[in-house]
């Protein structure tokens, strides 16, 4: 397995971008390229952001997990509370909102576990992981295009609808992993 030298320029240049589309949740861009063998191409890059997910972990052992149609999956799936980072915010404050509008808790302790591009491609979002402890109620308005059921579950249970497929969501995925590992 090879690598480049960090002290090296990059082996891309981009040499222009344009917005193609935008929205408040996302854009969409189109840059052009030069390769370090001197051709161009395009990119297109479909701008996300940043996001947060946080697995919350009850006294009891139990995980609060949230189920919600996805559109996109055109099925219900179960994940942990996961959101978009408002601008200016910071990922703890996001992660606390987001536990607050999906599960109606907050975490007395954030432990953050990893940080990671959800896409290595085309897609620019960059998640950040979080696992809750010590909840307490909480409060806030849910999104208006979600409607979500929150269930508690054993954590080992939510590993094995991880390992069986049931669980398909990347972020869910990967703080459950976190969470065994390292309980």
């Amino acid at each position: 397995m090879t690598s480049q030298p960090h002290d090296q320029p990059p082996p891309m240049t981009r040499l222009r971008s344009r917005q193609v589309h935008k929205t408040p949740w996302l854009g969409v861009r189109e840059d052009l390229v030069r390769m370090a063998d001197g051709r161009e191409t395009a990119y297109t890059v479909i701008e996300c952001g940043h996001c947060v997910g946080v697995l919350p972990v009850r006294a009891d052992g139990q995980v609060l997990m949230v189920r919600q149609y996805r559109y996109i999956a055109r099925r219900y799936t179960w994940e942990m509370p996961t959101g978009g980072v408002r601008t200016g915010e910071r990922f703890a404050d996001a992660a606390q909102r987001e536990l607050a509008e999906e599960a109606g808790h907050r975490a007395g302790r954030l432990v953050p576990v990893c940080t990671y591009h959800t896409s290595k491609s085309s897609i620019d979002e960059t998640a950040h992981l979080f696992i809750g402890y010590d909840l307490e109620p909480a409060s806030a308005a849910a999104d208006e295009d979600e409607q979500i059921d929150v269930t508690a579950m054993p954590l080992q249970d939510v590993l094995a609808m991880v390992l069986s497929g049931e669980i398909v969501d990347s972020m869910t995925i990967i703080a459950v992993l976190h969470a065994v590992r390292n309980p």
